[in-house]
């Protein structure tokens, strides 16, 4: 225990327990919140854009809000951040078992995703408070482990809650976790702040925040109300406004949010693709595939957890493959490999015939898992090897804020392109409604779909919708691919002598 604190060790494994609990039940929230959204919708009611808002709705607000986060930990207290973050989000899965309609639900998540960013900034912190040199290497990678395992099985997890408990069950669970890890961080964390901290960009924040919620809302609303509404171009014309008034309070302030700098270094740039690759080809799949085996064809949310499983699993292994296979291969060319893998995962997927549940499915999903957990398992360690090293705590946070917004973007973004090509379908095939019933059949509710179009069946309905994903699918492989070029011409290893803003190119 010689790397901890002096007298840290007692409390060094309890700390590091309270905030691996909150990392397990973080990756559960936004999973598991996918897997029950029909069964939701069910129960309770709602729209299909309000079903869309109950993951949507957390992952905005969580990638929104956690770089703020991570200021408000060095400049209030790192074990108040975390206990106030973990508790409200204790509390508001609780409220959610209690909600009675989808809109309470949605403002319920959106507020989870605040505290959870909260939850994750103070913990992660606070570990590097306790922890120093190798065990603080050890430390993360528990913590990383935890996220890996709560990732891997929450849709089966989620699925099984629902099958024998109901959906509410889900949101009980996570609120019992979180009072677990709670009363661990009570006893014992201590507290520390960054006497130099000198408090949040408050103006950088909450326009940063605001662009996102703009962007998210119309790509959302779109598919209901058309892409020329005034509605969606008065949203898409607010986010532009934010965006550029972002950039101008962070060039002008002293202590940015984001440090726009850091973006002079092609290699940073290249790495920021990482997790916007692995958004298209992993995250939303983990969301949106929940949603075709349950409400497209008709399986129960248990049976779709463990169809989910051959997508999930290999991240409990990959990432520490990848950290070993850095022996001999670039880590740049090496996570840019994966992407190349899980391009070709997304391919075989796209000719996979509806319905199919066996390995004709399953190889394709564990394809995708695989090559994601190649760049998974190193782009954290590249986000801080490819800057000067006293822009290394920045650089993380960018890189943190690009994964997670990006996960909520990219969500939206494919939820609205699979109704659009619905809609396109519906509409060639002279339905009326094509717009609302698109949009039904996106969400996984072929159910209310069908009553919308009563001159066509379920079976039609659903060759409509298959087509749709197919080439959603293509389009998702293309988008891989793309990102996999980038960060191969952003991150091939460098022949010339290393410098300091590329102090671990070893590793890279």
């Amino acid at each position: 225990m010689s790397d901890l604190h002096p007298r840290a060790a007692p409390r060094g494994l309890p700390v590091l327990a309270a905030v691996c609990l909150a990392a397990l039940v973080l990756p559960l929230n936004f999973s598991a919140g996918a897997v029950a959204t029909l069964a939701i919708g069910r129960e309770v009611g709602g729209s299909a854009s309000h079903l869309v808002w109950i993951t949507n709705a957390f992952m905005l607000t969580f990638g929104s809000s956690l770089m703020a986060a991570g200021a408000l930990a060095d400049a209030f207290g790192r074990k108040k951040l975390f206990i106030a973050g973990i508790g409200a989000m204790a509390l508001l899965s609780l409220g959610q078992c209690f909600a009675p309609s989808v809109l309470l639900i949605d403002m319920l998540r959106g507020l989870q995703g605040f505290a959870a960013a909260a939850a994750l900034a103070g913990g992660s912190a606070a570990l590097a408070q306790v922890f120093h040199g190798p065990a603080l290497t050890r430390a993360f990678s528990a913590l990383g482990t935890s996220f890996g395992v709560g990732l891997a099985f929450g849709p089966l997890v989620a699925g099984w809650l629902i099958a024998h408990h109901g959906w509410r069950s889900i949101f009980l669970g996570i609120a019992l976790v979180g009072v677990v890890a709670l009363l661990f961080g009570l006893r014992h964390m201590r507290d520390s702040r960054d006497p130099e901290a000198a408090g949040l960009d408050w103006p950088g924040a909450l326009t940063f925040t605001a662009a996102l919620a703009s962007f998210t809302f119309a790509v959302v609303q779109a598919p209901s109300s058309g892409w020329g509404s005034a509605l969606v171009l008065l949203l898409l014309a607010a986010f532009v406004v934010l965006v550029a008034a972002f950039v101008w309070i962070e060039l002008r302030v002293q202590r940015p949010m984001l440090d726009l700098s850091l973006f002079r270094y092609g290699r940073f740039v290249g790495v920021q693709v990482l997790p916007i690759g692995t958004c298209y080809c992993f995250i939303v799949l983990l969301m949106m595939l929940p949603l075709k085996f349950i409400g497209i064809d008709g399986h129960s949310e248990l049976d779709a957890g463990w169809m989910m499983l051959s997508l999930s699993a290999p991240m409990l292994v990959m990432p520490s493959i990848a950290a070993w296979l850095t022996r001999w291969i670039a880590a740049g060319p090496l996570a840019a490999f994966g992407l190349f893998v899980a391009a070709f995962g997304l391919y075989l997927l796209s000719g996979v015939s509806h319905g199919e549940t066996g390995a004709a499915l399953r190889i394709p999903l564990l394809v995708i898992g695989v090559g994601t957990g190649l760049p998974w398992g190193l782009m954290d360690a590249l986000s801080i090897t490819v800057v000067p090293r006293e822009r290394a705590g920045m650089a993380t946070g960018i890189f943190s804020t690009t994964r997670v917004a990006g996960e909520g973007i990219a969500l939206a973004i494919v939820t609205a392109l699979l109704a659009f090509m619905a809609q396109r379908g519906l509409a060639a095939a002279g339905m009326g409604h094509a717009d609302i019933a698109g949009m039904q059949l996106a969400s996984g509710n072929v159910r209310d779909a069908v009553a919308m179009l009563p001159g066509m069946s379920r079976e039609a309905l659903t060759v409509h919708y298959d087509a749709a994903f197919r080439v959603l699918l293509q389009v998702l492989a293309a988008i891989t691919a793309v990102s996999a070029v980038i960060t191969l011409a952003c991150l091939a290893p460098r022949r010339a002598s290393r410098t300091t803003g590329a102090a671990a190119e070893g590793t890279n």
